[in-house]
């Protein structure tokens, strides 16, 4: 006996991306009249009442055979049997009418005894998928896939520079790579040169490698980080401005982790991209306060030493260096 089409689907997981693309496919699959606009519902699953859930789930559809409805948020907030919500969902469920296909959506994943999970799981109309990020050394072989996809094809170094300097951000990635295949093309791969030319990370990843130098008071890392920022065209005074910069936000992440926020927080309240969040986070651990502090008056002091002419811009970098990671008075 062939087994119905389900009914009720719970998609949860941090893959934002590949739960997003599956939804959208659903979504097209079901839509056979082309009113999906009209029928389609998204609901916010912390607002959210039963009642709400059950007059979304109950209205008839509009010159379609399939309504659907989308709910985000919700089931994290309902893990406890007790819960009348909980309860009267469950008994809700199983009783859905044919014309209605529910969706679950959970950025997170959810626990295996999640009692809604489980029903999707166990139930003939129901449906659970878990979407998980990609490990780190399997990063690659995803960029490599999704470039394939757009109509392109990528080096394996390129794919690993990509992934190393993004991380898990698999939105960005993509962004990242439809970019790339638009500009290179299909005529020939992309490489590790186009990777540096238009991802505006690579730069800043270079950066953060000379700031972790700095940090380790590893002065021929430093040194060799540095000359790798000139090669790549960075003027000596946009190179200051960078580490300046760096410092200057390792002060305000360093005060904010002290204070117990973590990565994700601080990404919000300074306004910054999660990847350079994280980055700045784990980095702010090489550093007491006070020696950010005499860092960063030795990094306004160069500043004003190179415009009041009394050092060249490459010099000025050079004893920048040496007197971070020497024997120097910013110690």
């Amino acid at each position: 006996m062939n087994r119905p089409p389900p009914a009720f689907y719970v998609f949860h997981g941090d893959d934002e991306l590949t739960c997003a693309e599956t939804v959208a496919e659903l979504r097209q699959r079901l839509d056979g009249s082309g009113m999906a606009d009209l029928n389609t519902t998204v609901l916010d699953g912390q607002k959210l009442t039963l009642t709400d859930l059950r007059n979304a789930c109950e209205a008839i559809p509009f010159l379609a055979d399939r309504r659907l409805v989308i709910v985000e948020g919700l089931l994290s907030r309902l893990q406890q049997k007790g819960d009348r919500f909980l309860k009267g969902l469950l008994e809700l469920l199983p009783r859905l009418p044919q014309t209605t296909r529910l969706i679950f959506i959970e950025g997170r994943p959810l626990p295996d005894s999640h009692p809604v999970l489980r029903l999707a799981r166990e139930h003939p109309r129901g449906y659970a998928r878990r979407f998980d990020l990609p490990a780190a050394r399997e990063l690659p072989r995803w960029i490599e896939r999704r470039v394939r996809r757009h109509g392109g094809r990528i080096a394996p170094q390129a794919a690993a520079r990509l992934a190393e300097v993004i991380g898990s951000d698999l939105r960005l990635l993509d962004q990242e790579a439809i970019k790339l295949v638009t500009y290179v093309g299909s005529e020939r791969e992309i490489t590790v040169e186009d990777v540096a030319r238009l991802v505006p990370y690579v730069q800043q990843a270079v950066v953060f490698d000379l700031v972790d130098a700095l940090g380790r008071r590893d002065g021929r890392t430093a040194a060799s980080t540095l000359q790798r920022l000139l090669d790549g065209g960075e003027h000596p005074m946009g190179i200051l401005a960078m580490i300046v910069r760096q410092f200057r936000l390792l002060i305000q992440v360093a005060e904010l982790r002290r204070a117990g926020e973590n990565s994700t927080t601080i990404a919000r309240i300074l306004n910054l991209h999660p990847y350079p969040a994280r980055k700045l986070y784990v980095q702010s651990t090489n550093f007491t306060p006070a020696q950010l502090e005499r860092v960063y008056r030795y990094l306004l002091a160069t500043d004003a030493e190179i415009k009041q002419g009394n050092l060249a811009p490459e010099i000025a970098l050079d004893l920048l260096v040496a007197g971070l990671t020497g024997h120097g008075s910013a110690r």
